[in-house]
């Protein structure tokens, strides 16, 4: 989590430690003539519960991934786990308690997502450049995809699903400043063919797509900006530009999730604390944690309840992982977590 250890995630996997940190951003320059009134706004989200501890092999634990299951029930991965320790968890948020999902002794999950295509869960291995799926239930463990795209392997993210369930998946690659090597890749939903459709980008990290599927956000970490990809009805880029600038001081941008008005949640590694942007840049309001909160230091990532507007952050940092709550400015979709 320290600013500069920026998601050296390899070593988890053969070493069994971890230094991990990212993302977060505090206020936008982004809309011309945006009210300076509204940037102000707060929205104060509130403690569900802690779900983890610092792990002692590791050193930390960092929270991932939320998204909903078909019945509703939030699943957040927990990226620094340990073998043996949960590394997915299935969460009832109503009696504060959760189980464990799935656990392995190689992956380090960065994000986890449902394909509307299969139902099946599908979680981006940063270390090993793969992406797994699971049976729902989290039986049934798949290498879904492996191995290289255009001569490299990626450092795979989040994901963002198409409406046929083909996966758009943030490479972050390089993650040192002024080396931008981030790309975001097309995975045909059968795992069958892999496509860059942007390369050159500053450690690829959010990425989702806009209210419509018209186009996908990306969030570039090392350059704390949103680029927006306008996509062609065959899912490839028409066009690619910086759509909102982020100030994030000591944070950096992370994972990105859209409600059904189109509005984004930016999540900031580095602040306890998230940003919320119109379509257009406005920022609408700053999501954050009460002040005694005391070690937390990211919010990774938010999922929106699919049809209503209850929003669950992960959040983390030396006194362990922890959900809180929010009420969203929209209603959620399926899509509408940070991949």
């Amino acid at each position: 989590m320290r600013r500069l250890a920026v998601r050296s995630l390899a070593a988890l996997a053969t070493a069994g430690t971890l230094a991990l940190t990212g993302c977060g951003t505090e206020t936008s320059g982004s809309a011309v003539g945006a009210p300076a009134a509204r940037a102000d706004r707060t929205i104060r989200a509130h403690q569900v519960m802690r779900l983890t501890e610092v792990h002692e092999e590791t050193g930390m634990t960092l929270l991932e991934g939320p998204t909903f299951d078909a019945d509703g029930t939030l699943l957040v991965v927990d990226v620094t786990a340990p073998a043996g320790e949960p590394k997915v968890m299935r969460v009832d948020v109503r009696k504060k308690t959760s189980q464990p999902v799935h656990s392995d002794d190689r992956g380090a999950y960065t994000s986890a997502q449902f394909s509307p295509y299969d139902g099946r869960l599908y979680l981006t291995d940063y270390a090993h450049g793969e992406v797994v799926s699971l049976a729902p239930d989290g039986s049934d463990p798949q290498t879904f995809f492996s191995g290289e795209v255009d001569g490299a392997r990626m450092n795979p993210d989040d994901i963002a699903f198409d409406e046929e369930g083909n996966l758009y998946v943030s490479d972050s690659r390089s993650l040192s400043a002024g080396d931008a090597q981030g790309r975001v890749v097309r995975i045909e939903r059968d795992g069958k063919k892999s496509t860059v459709l942007a390369g050159g980008l500053a450690a690829t990290n959010g990425i989702s797509f806009d209210a419509d599927h018209q186009g996908l956000w990306v969030s570039e970490l090392t350059q704390n900006r949103i680029s927006y990809l306008r996509l062609d009805g065959e899912g490839e880029v028409t066009s690619r530009h910086t759509a909102i600038r982020v100030d994030g001081g000591i944070a950096q941008t992370d994972s990105i999730a859209v409600d059904a008005e189109g509005n984004l949640y930016q999540a900031l590694h580095g602040r306890a604390a998230m940003a919320v942007f119109s379509k257009h840049g406005e920022r609408l309001a700053t999501v954050e944690i009460p002040d005694r909160a005391e070690g937390l230091e990211s919010a990774t990532n938010v999922a929106i309840t699919p049809g209503g507007t209850k929003a669950y952050m992960t959040v983390s940092g030396p006194a362990g992982g922890y959900l809180y709550t929010f009420d969203a400015l929209g209603k959620g979709t399926r899509q509408s977590n940070g991949g």
